[in-house]
């Protein structure tokens, strides 16, 4: 689903049925009804800058999957920051930290709000996404909750776009490891971005 079919390649519109539509404006009837035929919905709409229009957004998608039947729901992937995982033992989050708060509270309003449900949900968390040649996720590191790198290397957690994506369509079946988990994503040992 695209705001904007011109924006699509056109060798990827011939591969793939597309939806062009602004999620925000579709009742939650018409946006279930296409995620119901859905075996996954990766959900990369919305931006942390735009505050309560992206938890707004967030939170019409959830329920649009709320609404669908519980046996027929998909696997539902969402996109946050590094910020939404935990920095120590401890349970803090780089969100609970005062200078980041201020910024990136959008993501631990989202993450409250898909908590909640009873979705077969996962969140991936990297660092900055670049548009760079893939590493492989054979190479990649990743953890569930917690950052997978120690703390200041965040460097090590600017991940190329490819790599991010490879990793959510890798995990797609329900009920797997990363279901209902936080996932942060870092390049291997060694590597910064």
């Amino acid at each position: 689903m695209v705001r904007r079919l011109q924006n699509v390649p056109v060798e990827v519109r011939k591969k793939v049925i597309i939806y062009e539509a602004d999620i925000a404006e579709m009742s939650t009837f018409a946006l279930a009804t296409i995620f119901r035929n859905q075996d996954v919905v990766i959900n990369t709409a919305g931006n942390v800058a735009q505050g309560r229009t992206f938890t707004d957004l967030i939170d019409h998608i959830v329920t649009s999957l709320e609404s669908i039947p519980e046996k027929e729901r998909p696997v539902s992937w969402f996109l946050a920051g590094a910020a939404l995982l935990d920095i120590d033992e401890s349970g803090r989050r780089g969100v609970d930290l005062p200078l980041v708060s201020s910024r990136y509270w959008p993501h631990r309003v989202n993450f409250d709000r898909i908590y909640q449900t009873t979705l077969d949900w996962r969140i991936l968390c990297p660092g900055p996404l670049v548009d760079q040649p893939p590493i492989g996720l054979d190479r990649m590191r990743f953890s569930l909750e917690r950052l997978p790198v120690a703390m200041p290397a965040l460097s090590e957690m600017i991940v190329p776009y490819a790599d991010a994506a490879s990793l959510m369509i890798a995990n797609i079946t329900l009920d797997n490891e990363m279901s209902r988990h936080r996932v942060g994503l870092a390049l291997p040992v060694g590597m910064r971005g």
